[in-house]
């Protein structure tokens, strides 16, 4: 049997949250994008040793989307955009949590809601990646090769450049509305399927 749990967080519980980033990007300053990253994966690490809802399972996984967003050379996000990322990477570099990790089943249930924060915020980021994911994956089958193995070339470059143009125009003209009515995790097409990206988020 399975129950379905519902919360609302409202202004102040968002201004303890906007805080712990706050905190976080302080504490982080003067660490490499490296180390930024590292430490974003470390928590996927570490979740994937216990036993995790699926509602925090699925948060994580757009967490693994964050760190591809910034490793993946075929994407190659521009710099003002990758550092809009790893802004948000910053706050898995504080050791403070609100719930420890190490705590069954609820450990990670801090991390899922700034995740989930963090996707809102970097809702046009993530589309236009999974756009571009989609793409790969669909192009690769086509020519007969695995997507892991692509690189950067011409069609890639090409989709790649439209997919950015558009994101930076959705989110100006988006510029000063908040998180928006979409979390990221539902697909416009409704039946999209995650396409290959080069994630290090696995779970049984």
């Amino acid at each position: 049997m399975s129950i379905t749990l519902n919360f609302e967080l409202n202004d102040r519980d968002l201004a303890h949250f906007q805080a712990a980033m706050e905190r976080s990007q302080k504490a982080a300053e003067g660490k490499s994008d490296e180390e930024i990253v590292n430490c974003a994966i470390a928590l996927l690490s570490d979740a994937a040793k216990v036993h995790i809802p699926d509602f925090i399972k699925d948060r994580l996984l757009r967490l693994d989307d964050m760190i591809a967003m910034v490793r993946d050379d075929a994407w190659a996000l521009p710099e003002a955009d990758k550092q809009r990322v790893l802004s948000a990477l910053m706050y898995f570099c504080d050791p403070s949590d609100v719930i420890p990790d190490h705590v069954e089943v609820l450990g990670f249930l801090d991390d899922a809601v700034m995740i989930e924060l963090s996707v809102r915020e970097l809702k046009h980021e993530l589309d236009a990646y999974d756009d571009f994911c989609d793409f790969r994956s669909h192009e690769a089958g086509r020519r007969g090769v695995e997507a892991a193995t692509l690189g950067r070339t011409d069609w890639l470059d090409g989709r790649r450049e439209e997919l950015i143009d558009r994101m930076h125009q959705r989110r100006e003209r988006d510029f000063g509305t908040g998180y928006g009515g979409s979390s990221g995790y539902a697909h416009s097409r409704g039946s999209y399927v995650r396409g290959w990206r080069p994630g290090v988020f696995k779970f049984g």
